[in-house]
């Protein structure tokens, strides 16, 4: 089935159809590395790490880059209230931002191009626009984007561009320039601020012509998808296409996707609104990563999210479901005949998951379908009705769907240190000689060392607190 996918821009959901046949090029603007991401930013990143999930479960090669601005006002600021380089402050966010992408199992984009280190690429791109005549030079040494010379200005966003305001991290009367409307793509020098000296002058990029530079840089002129938060969408989304497709005369992105903000409190997380939640405090605090990923990805990338405790205990209960029906089906053995009617139990499965996430990345009834398998095998566990090779078959089809989510446990889990493995044995040894108050002692005492012990008609089983049981 062709994955469909609503562009901001038209309005409309069109199928997917790559420039280069079966290669899917994604675009993600990343983190500003002045502090550290909290999880409205994830909601935005891993909506993005879903499409690309998706977009290689279904076959396609998918080369996806997302950012990281290393350089604005705000790190600047940080940088001197830190008594830091920026690029000190840069690395220790962005060393952040990577170690809470793995803890919520964020695939790796294939680029992760910061704009400091794409100053000649930017440079070359301002040097396109002034040749052009859709950008000019103001007395500070800064260059602006010229709006008026692009009528299309405001079409992502569907704005007038003659009732729009400044479009710029920055207050309108702090550069002079011909229009408050223009942006500014190449800042001059200021005291106590980084600058890099270039072909086209002193002074440093302004925001919006970094992703341009970058985006085109590592994936052409034109590609296929760029992603990001629907704050982005005007102005630095619109500011991309005009000053892109002003410089290269053809279309910048063929589909834009924008995630809606997380809510938290009844507002939009953000640090301005002092709601924010950061992805290390969650993990310290004991909750779960599996679980706060199924958190913010659990509700269409277009509808607003709101984080609560409630919704965060619904998303522990539904990888603990997710976890049962692993640790069943691990345990499970019968020596009977395959169930015959399972194949295809399974096939229908994955065939509506697939098409729920086909559909704008649907991923309700996407998780329906998944929670509606495992409901099934559960029901085939209890009636015994499968054969110990189709609980293999279906553990492979739950980890054939989380490549997708990647919700599910680890299986892989290390083995246990040799004094509790011993305990555990001597617990098994216990029961089997019916020795329930030495059973109990045993469970108890494994418990109090981090060890959960469950039994089932399949035999006994340990995890970790946390963690999915092993035999």
């Amino acid at each position: 089935m062709t994955v469909r996918l609503l562009d901001t821009l038209s309005g409309r959901q069109r199928d997917l159809v790559p420039l280069e046949d079966g290669h899917v090029r994604v675009y993600s603007c990343g983190p500003t590395v002045y502090g550290p991401a909290h999880i409205g930013n994830f909601r935005s990143f891993l909506f993005a790490d879903l499409l690309v999930r998706h977009l290689r479960w279904r076959g396609s090669r998918v080369t996806w880059v997302m950012n990281v601005t290393d350089i604005d006002d705000k790190i600047i600021r940080g940088a001197a209230a830190a008594g830091v380089s920026i690029e000190a402050l840069a690395d220790r966010w962005t060393e952040r931002f990577l170690a809470d992408a793995v803890a919520l199992r964020m695939s790796e984009p294939e680029v992760l191009p910061r704009a400091t280190r794409h100053i000649e690429e930017i440079v070359a791109l301002v040097e396109i626009l002034l040749d052009k005549g859709h950008a000019y030079r103001t007395d500070d040494g800064s260059i602006f984007f010229r709006i008026a010379s692009w009528p299309a200005y405001g079409k992502l966003a569907r704005l007038d561009p003659d009732q729009l305001r400044v479009g710029e991290r920055v207050e309108a009367d702090e550069y002079a320039k011909d229009d408050v409307r223009d942006f500014a793509v190449w800042k001059g020098p200021k005291p106590g601020e980084p600058s890099w000296s270039t072909r086209i002058g002193e002074g440093r990029p302004g925001w919006h012509i970094e992703c341009s530079a970058m985006a085109m840089k590592h994936l052409g002129p034109s590609f296929d998808i760029h992603t990001g938060g629907i704050d982005l969408i005007f102005p630095h989304h619109e500011d991309e296409i005009a000053q892109s497709e002003a410089a290269t005369g053809q279309e910048f992105v063929r589909t834009w996707l924008h995630c809606a903000h997380l809510q938290m409190g009844g507002a939009k997380m953000a640090r301005s609104e002092g709601n924010i939640a950061l992805v290390g405090d969650l993990l310290d605090r004991g909750i779960s990563a599996r679980a706060l990923r199924y958190a913010l990805i659990a509700a269409h990338y277009r509808a607003s999210l709101s984080y609560t405790d409630e919704s965060l205990a619904a998303a522990t209960a539904a990888i603990e479901r997710l976890d049962a029906a692993y640790l069943a089906l691990a345990g499970y053995h019968e020596d009977r005949t395959d169930d015959p009617t399972l194949p295809a139990a399974l096939e229908t499965a994955r065939t509506a998951f697939g098409a729920a996430l086909d559909d704008d990345l649907n991923i309700s009834p996407a998780l329906a379908a998944l929670f509606d398998l495992v409901r099934d095998l559960n029901r085939r566990i209890d009636a015994r009705t499968m054969s110990t090779a189709d609980a293999d078959r279906a553990v492979a089809v739950l980890r054939d769907l989380d490549r997708v989510l990647a919700i599910g446990p680890d299986l892989e889990a290390a083995a246990l240190e040799p004094d509790l493995q011993a305990l555990v044995d001597a617990r098994a040894a216990a029961r089997a000689a019916r020795d329930w108050a030495a059973s109990d002692r045993l469970r108890d005492e494994l418990a109090e060392r981090g060890i959960v012990i469950e039994d089932s008609r399949d035999g006994q089983r340990w995890r970790r607190s946390g963690v999915t049981s092993h035999a």
